[in-house]
This record gives C-alpha cells, sequence and structure tokens, in this order.
C-alpha cells in the first residue's frame, strides 16, 4: 500500500505566500522576482521570475494562509 506523507506543517502549499501553478509546484512570492541572465540565440538576454518551489518545500518566510 502506498501512502503520501503528510506535508510538513509550514509547507509551501500551505503559506500565504506561494502562487500554486501546477502538479505541485507553484512560485514563492514572498520577495520579488529575481533576475536571471542565460545565452540564448548568442545573445544575453535577462528575465526575472519568482523561485519556483514544490507544495512540500518550505522556508524560514512561512505565513499562515488565510481560509
Amino acid at each position: 500500500m502506498n501512502s503520501i506523507p503528510p506535508l510538513p506543517p509550514h509547507a509551501c502549499e500551505r503559506c500565504a505566500h506561494w502562487n500554486d501553478l501546477e502538479d505541485s509546484t507553484g512560485e514563492c512570492r514572498r520577495h520579488a522576482p529575481q533576475t536571471i541572465s542565460f545565452e540564448a540565440d548568442d545573445e544575453l538576454r535577462f528575465e526575472s521570475m519568482f523561485p519556483m518551489t514544490a507544495s512540500d518545500d518550505w522556508c524560514g518566510d512561512y505565513a499562515v494562509a488565510e481560509g
């Protein structure tokens, strides 16, 4: 019998700062988006994005979600 382990009490899925996207992944919106640089088509490009986390990840910035 496969049982899914319970989420940690301070899991991202339960956090007020987490934006659920799909397949148990989402964005942590606790802080401003981070800028990353990468090469594409021999050009240096920049993109800003929120850190991606799994629903069962956790950190020290957890805040109780309303509702």
